[in-house]
């Protein structure tokens, strides 16, 4: 008989899961609390990349995520997954020049380019840096289109969608046996909590300490307007993109930042800062701002593994969740079905945090 799994959360992460487990012939049931995307996820700034990848351990898993995009775009051809390139300035010279010898020297394609170059990459920015980091195999996925899609094509390979809210871990002596949800218990095989921030208190109901961190990011979205940016740009005080329907979205760190005493004002001065960077963004109007809690791991590394001591429970919580969800979700689904661990994972168990 098939094993039965519950992947708990519908951000990028466990679409991701439940989509490979669905696939693999799983039944699959996820539950989400808030609707396909997620909660952290439509305030991502959905950039895929290998940048932010030390040590090299970390850089490695990056990598093979982004090759893993494409192989996911290719099954799933609804994701809409484009290879814009990053212009990266955000670090004084001399670092950014050591961080691009070291990323080049592990196979990154960065490109060094000066203010020329950098004007035909992006010929719309009004400040042009002396030099900057070029990396063309970067890219972007609209996070929630993407996590729908893969959802959907889930759904179509037979996992079933529930919506409502995991009130606890239903547990059998030291094995987790299923999910209380809206007071009735479903049971499963195996159960994933790949619930971002709200992994912590899911996995805290069997007994399960997660040392996760949720720093809010704020992040300011414009009103669709015309073609102003080819892909990413990371200045040094400022993050943005354009979306597909013609969005502009910016924030002081691809994280978001931080929102401060009066997050209104915050954005606003961010959505001006946003504007002068631009040439042609006299039109150019704030919608609205969001404030995403970010799940992040006590040291900054994803967690995906199963728990010590506790049977039945699989935890997938990262804070590159748009880099990595297909890796994390290849991975952990061959994990869970014959137990086998991909290398790549090696330094990311949960137990690393009981020394």
């Amino acid at each position: 008989m098939a094993k039965q799994v519950i992947v708990i959360g519908a951000g990028i992460v466990g679409a991701s899961i439940g989509w490979h487990l669905a696939k693999a012939g799983v039944r699959v049931t996820v539950i989400s609390d808030s609707g396909a995307g997620g909660v952290a996820t439509p305030n991502s700034f959905a950039w895929i990349n290998a940048s932010w990848g030390n040590p090299e351990t970390y850089f490695r898993l990056r990598t093979r995520a982004m090759a893993e995009w494409t192989r996911l775009a290719g099954d799933v051809p609804a994701i809409p997954l484009a290879w814009c390139g990053g212009l990266c300035w955000d670090l004084p010279a001399d670092r950014l020049e050591a961080y691009a010898a070291e990323h080049s020297s592990w196979g990154y394609g960065i490109e060094r380019v000066g203010r020329d170059q950098a004007a035909r990459i992006e010929p719309n920015l009004a400040e042009l840096p002396d030099f900057a980091l070029y990396v063309a195999e970067e890219g972007v996925a609209e996070p929630v289109t993407t996590t729908r899609a893969l959802l959907a094509d889930a759904e179509r390979r037979g996992a079933r969608i529930v919506t409502g809210t995991v009130q606890t871990l239903a547990l059998s002596g030291s094995k987790v046996t299923g999910v209380v949800v809206s007071s009735e218990t479903i049971t499963a095989d195996e159960v994933v909590v790949a619930a971002g921030a709200g992994a912590l208190a899911i996995a805290a109901t069997a007994g399960i300490k997660l040392p996760i961190e949720t720093p809010p990011g704020l992040i300011v979205h414009s009103r669709p307007y015309k073609k102003l940016l080819n892909g990413l740009v990371l200045a040094e005080t400022l993050h943005m993109r354009q979306t597909a329907e013609g969005r502009i979205i910016a924030g002081s760190d691809f994280g978001g930042g931080d929102p401060g005493e009066n997050p209104e004002a915050t954005a606003r001065e961010l959505f001006e800062a946003t504007k002068a960077m631009l040439r042609g963004a006299d039109g150019l109007e704030l919608d609205f701002h969001t404030v995403g809690y970010r799940p992040t791991p006590a040291d900054g590394f994803p967690i995906v593994s199963r728990a010590d001591g506790v049977g039945g429970v699989y935890i997938a919580v990262t804070h590159s969740g748009i880099t990595l969800a297909p890796a994390v979700g290849l991975f952990a689904a061959r994990e869970i079905l014959d137990g086998e661990r991909d290398a790549l994972l090696a330094p990311y168990a949960l137990s690393r945090f009981a020394q």
